[in-house]
């Protein structure tokens, strides 16, 4: 799973040991060379689905990490890109990805707890990739009034969304042991490491998104590749905040 430049076993076991926080200051310079990174093929058939929603001015990549979201909004905002994260190390590795001066639109990044985020309603567009196991369920509802307060009225927030696998399969074991052992060493020890991924269900998220005021539809990302029975392997969340001043009094 992890190339010879990625972390050893005994720097993932520290990480693990440390809070979410600290655990990314440390893996960040390596972060790029793990699984945990999204694949270049995700990013590249969001961005082509994204672009027919557009245009787009200013975009926002929540929970940037090393940047791979504002790569993508560099592709698609025509004035300003924002990345967002809590780890100083995950937004000094996105830094050196992006040095002033590159060509396109202008890149900004925010050091901020995504709970919290620190913006007026600015954006066109929002994103985020592999982020949301880091939030408790709890969390997910604050976590998108968050975003739809940093939008626009008309602002969309996307992200891709897998289907659960197949239950009884490897994958299904895989993620339900990752979880288990999560849940134990949360249980064990402090600081905790909050990283699930059973827990971000479509239809939990999209009940949170439109208590949140978001109206939300889901697009298929049909290049993931498709499951047996011809449904999607991917979607794409759209949820939009409509301009309620739009008509109405």
């Amino acid at each position: 799973m992890f190339t010879k430049q990625g972390p050893t076993v005994r720097e993932l076991a520290v990480q693990a040991l440390s809070s979410t926080e600290r655990g990314y200051d440390l893996l960040a310079p390596k972060f790029d060379e793990t699984p945990y990174r999204t694949p270049d093929r995700v990013l590249d058939a969001v961005t082509r689905a994204v672009r027919e929603l557009g245009p787009f001015d200013t975009g926002l990549d929540v929970c940037c990490g090393t940047g791979a979201g504002v790569g993508v909004l560099r592709q698609l905002c025509r004035e300003r890109a924002v990345g967002v994260d809590f780890s100083a190390g995950m937004l000094a590795e996105a830094r050196g990805a992006f040095p002033p001066g590159s060509e396109g639109p202008a890149v900004h990044w925010v050091r901020a707890d995504a709970r919290s985020l620190p913006f007026a309603p600015a954006f066109d567009l929002a994103l985020s990739f592999g982020a949301f196991g880091h939030f408790l369920p709890a969390e997910r509802f604050g976590l998108f009034a968050e975003v739809y307060g940093s939008l626009r009225p008309g602002g969309q927030f996307v992200f891709p969304l897998g289907a659960p696998p197949p239950v009884g399969s490897r994958a299904y074991w895989s993620l339900f042991g990752f979880d288990a052992a999560m849940r134990v060493r949360n249980a064990l020890w402090r600081p905790r490491f909050v990283m699930y991924y059973r827990t971000f269900r479509l239809g939990d998220v999209l009940e949170d998104l439109t208590q949140a005021g978001f109206v939300v539809r889901l697009l298929p990302l049909t290049e993931l590749g498709l499951r047996p029975d011809g449904s999607p392997r991917a979607r794409l969340v759209v949820a939009t905040r409509e301009d309620r001043g739009a008509g109405g009094s």
